[in-house]
């Protein structure tokens, strides 16, 4: 899909920062009401800043008349906030709170029908904020990492223990000690968050401006205790569940059991983790089934 769509930027509070942010505006009225058009909070993944391969995806949302708000978590990317470049699970998810409070005050919105998407880790977050809430339209869940737990084993079947040993280790000095940096992606065999062959590649392809290689080294005892798939049962709005079948990083399996959790919708793709970002052959795809699952459910009834 190739569409363009202008945004505005503007900043939302969450915690002792503020997150940067883009407005994307929903084109046409198919998906309007009388008070307002549907709109999405969008967030990237591990490291990840929105300059990094979300605007497609935000852009052709709003080409279905969806209005976008998208943003980067405290401490990375154009948003506020200390200490720089370390994943707290629970801070982004209280950003991914604030996030939805700003975008149900866009002008033009309707703030009872938000559509909340995430991808990889943000695929995550999204079940946790939309658990109990009636304000929540629909759910799109792209490539999630739902269990930090099963991700470390199934990071296994693909990495030598003795480079899982020594990220651990870099994890636990930074924790205990002054923070450590690492790369968010490297070269296998190198220190860093994703390792695996082509990963360095495929993520320089989508980074932005704004996006730096390094991450603070606890990140994996964060995602040790991880589990917003237990979440998915009690999401009352329906769920889109989109797993890649040779995802190698974010385990499918346990997407696959979290989708089944919470009655979800699921799309399944022939390829690996970065498979769906722009450029990549299962993009396209990926995007219609999204448009075609937020059409359908957010189109007001029919007037008589």
């Amino acid at each position: 899909m190739s569409v363009t769509v202008k945004y505005d930027e503007l900043t939302f509070p969450s915690g002792q920062a503020d997150c940067h942010a883009w407005h994307f505006t929903g084109e046409g009225e198919a998906l309007a009401t009388d008070a307002g058009r549907p709109v999405a909070v969008m967030a990237h993944g591990l490291g990840g800043t929105k300059d990094s391969g979300l605007q497609p995806f935000a852009e052709s949302l709003a080409a279905a008349g969806i209005d976008v708000l998208v943003f980067d978590y405290r401490g990375f990317g154009a948003s506020g906030g200390a200490p720089r470049q370390t994943v707290s699970m629970s801070g982004q998810l209280e950003d991914y709170r604030a996030a939805m409070a700003a975008a149900a005050r866009l002008p033009g919105v309707d703030g009872s029908r938000l559509v909340l998407w995430g991808v990889s880790l943000a695929g995550g977050h999204v079940l946790a904020a939309a658990a109990h809430r009636d304000d929540v339209a629909a759910v799109v869940s792209l490539t999630p990492l739902v269990d930090g737990l099963a991700a470390g084993r199934h990071a296994l079947s693909f990495h030598k223990p003795s480079a899982m040993l020594r990220s651990t280790a870099a994890g636990v000095r930074s924790r205990v000690g002054a923070p450590r940096m690492m790369p968010v992606v490297a070269r296998p065999g190198e220190l860093g968050a994703l390792t695996l062959e082509g990963c360095l590649e495929d993520y320089l392809a989508i980074a932005g401006p704004t996006w730096r290689n390094e991450i603070d080294a606890s990140v994996g005892l964060e995602l040790g205790n991880h589990r917003p798939g237990r979440q998915a049962k009690h999401v009352r709005a329906p769920l889109l569940v989109q797993i890649a079948d040779l995802d190698r990083s974010a385990p499918p399996h346990a997407a696959a059991k979290a989708a089944f959790a919470g009655r979800a919708e699921v799309r399944h793709y022939p390829c690996d983790h970065f498979d769906v970002w722009p450029g990549k052959p299962w993009h396209d795809p990926a995007v219609r089934h999204q448009v075609a699952f937020l059409t359908r459910h957010l189109a007001p009834p029919a007037r008589l």
